[in-house]
């Protein structure tokens, strides 16, 4: 696995050994980053505050750090995917902008003050077929974890349709297994470009 763009293209950097996680291909991110590089719905890149949660390798919050973001939270429960996120970030020497939690997504709570503003923009890219992913959008509303104008890239099996309530959808992708939602939170009187 390789940074796909920005300032560590073409780094490389270590998925968790075993079958539990499944990284996200390095074309499906690059086609991630497009999408949300040339949306006018998305807040820049550059600068941003981002959770990358279900982090697995912690591949698409390194790849917003590459390309700018100020600050990555990575969230993952396996130890085996949290040792790889420790080396990713070693690697490329970002200790000092990102922070990494052993924590249940399903159950977040309250953002804690010591982590900053909210968040605007988030990765969930959970086990297929388990609904992880509205529940943890859920959550990040209620304990204000994101900003009014967060995005959220939510990837789920090519054959789920999940409801994601508080939440918008601006565009859907599939690459091969895999569906990705693009959302934006939902606003009275906001429609969907559906």
């Amino acid at each position: 696995m390789r940074i796909v763009g920005g300032k560590y293209r073409n780094r490389a950097i270590v998925a968790p050994k075993g079958k539990s996680t499944r990284p996200t291909s390095d074309r499906a991110r690059e086609n991630m980053f497009n999408v949300i590089e040339h949306a006018d719905w998305c807040p820049p890149i550059k600068g941003a505050r981002v959770a990358d949660i279900y982090a697995g390798s912690g591949a698409l919050g390194l790849e917003a750090m590459s390309r700018g973001a100020a600050f990555c939270l990575f969230i993952e429960m396996a130890a085996e995917a949290r040792g790889a996120i420790r080396d990713n970030i070693d690697v490329l020497q970002l200790f000092g902008h990102t922070r990494l939690h052993r924590r249940d997504a399903t159950q977040l709570g309250d953002k804690p003050s010591n982590l900053g503003d909210p968040f605007t923009l988030v990765f969930l890219d959970p086990p297929y077929g388990f609904g992880l992913g509205p529940k943890t959008l859920s959550k990040l509303l209620e304990g204000n974890w994101v900003s009014e104008d967060a995005v959220a890239v939510l990837e789920v099996g090519a054959d789920e349709e999940p409801v994601t309530p508080g939440w918008v959808r601006q565009v859907v992708k599939e690459y091969g297994a895999a569906k990705v939602l693009f959302l934006t939170r939902d606003h009275p009187g906001m429609t969907s470009p559906d």
